[in-house]
């Protein structure tokens, strides 16, 4: 299962340094619904070695804004506790987030 992001303890996560993967969703978004249990999966196989989370931005909102998201879904990429150039938008498919999740780990 996916971790929640919340405004609260987004930023700390990813100040732990280890890599970071934000699906930036919402419940009315239906390329959302439809990637969220592939990120649901993802989290699974990737399991400590990668934080994989959702944050809703119909519950939470500064972080979404602080990263100019303007369109849903998003998938953001951090490590070192910094963002990197990857970045993903739109619904996605399995193999093609798995693609930049290993791009993530290779830096």
């Amino acid at each position: 299962m996916a971790f929640t992001f919340t405004d609260e303890n987004i930023k700390q996560e990813i100040a732990s340094g280890r890599p970071v993967v934000v699906d930036f969703w919402a419940t009315w978004c239906g390329p959302c619904v439809a990637m969220a249990p592939l990120v649901d999966e993802l989290a699974e196989e990737y399991g400590d070695r990668v934080l994989i989370g959702k944050y809703n931005c119909d519950e939470e909102s500064d972080f979404a804004t602080s990263n100019r998201i303007m369109s849903l879904p998003t998938i953001l990429f951090y490590k070192d506790g910094k963002k990197t150039s990857i970045r993903l938008a739109g619904g996605q498919p399995k193999a093609n987030i798995k693609a930049k999740i290993e791009e993530l780990l290779a830096l």
